[in-house]
């Protein structure tokens, strides 16, 4: 598997087919390429070339324009929807179209998110220091794919990794009135690309997120797969893989109706 080190950061990545106009998808959460590899699988055989990567949400621009892939179509599910998004909003001119599911957003989102991607690691920092840090699931997951992580992990300062967590834990909480965490109704007005939402169906990923965002994205494009919300906090993403196929048809056609875009 290809790796790029970009400003100091090695990302695992791969380039699916060999011809067309370029495509990036993003996996949610601290997610690997292999959650999106099916669908982008699917895109490729549609005719794209689709890089998808471990996502580590720093360092896909930078990818993309490696390859001399730029502009480019973005998507992603949940975090790599806000992923996608990001990107849009920063880089506005590097994106041709957005494709956009299991959007994140409001209270219930941002309470669990936080929890799950900072406080828990604060809480194990501030009582046992990083080796509590390195028995935490996801870590101790990168350990035991990758051992030298551990020595990593140990060589960090505990009370850095806590103001960092803290730090980051902010800027995120930051964005729970927001209609979707990280964009706001103006940022989501000033998107100019042709975006196709899919909603999610739990309560992190509600219709009602997904449904904003589309009435705020201009011309924005919404296509519902589920029939509504299930009482849950997580659907696995795992479980929307009978759905690849069907995805694939949705972002298919809406590419295909948008093809000016795509043809430069």
């Amino acid at each position: 598997m290809p790796i790029a080190n970009i400003r100091g950061v090695n990302l695992n990545y791969e380039v699916l087919g060999t011809h067309g106009p370029w495509m990036a998808l993003s996996p949610g959460g601290r997610r690997a390429l292999e959650l999106v590899r099916p669908l982008g699988q699917r895109m490729a055989e549609a005719g794209y070339r689709v890089l998808v990567h471990d996502r580590r949400n720093c360092g896909l621009h930078e990818l993309l324009s490696r390859h001399n892939a730029l502009p480019a179509v973005l998507g992603g599910g949940s975090s790599g929807c806000r992923l996608s998004l990001t990107v849009a909003l920063k880089y506005p001119r590097a994106v041709r179209a957005l494709l956009l599911w299991r959007v994140t957003g409001g209270p219930f989102a941002a309470q669990r998110l936080t929890e799950n991607y900072y406080d828990q690691y604060i809480r194990a920092a501030r009582a046992g220091g990083m080796a509590a840090v390195c028995e935490l699931d996801h870590f101790k997951e990168r350990v035991a794919a990758r051992p030298a992580n551990r020595a990593t992990l140990m060589a960090m300062d505990a009370n850095a990794f806590i103001a960092a967590m803290e730090r980051w834990r902010d800027q995120f909480q930051s964005g729970a009135e927001l209609p979707v965490i990280g964009a706001s109704e103006r940022d989501l007005g000033s998107i100019r690309v042709p975006t196709c939402i899919i909603p999610g169906n739990d309560k992190t990923h509600g219709h009602a997120i997904a449904e904003a965002a589309h009435r705020m994205i201009p011309g924005s494009e919404l296509f519902d797969l589920f029939p509504g919300d299930l009482d849950v906090d997580l659907v696995p993403p795992e479980d929307w893989a009978d759905k690849e196929a069907a995805m694939a048809a949705v972002f298919t056609d809406f590419l295909r109706r948008r093809a000016q875009l795509l043809a430069a």
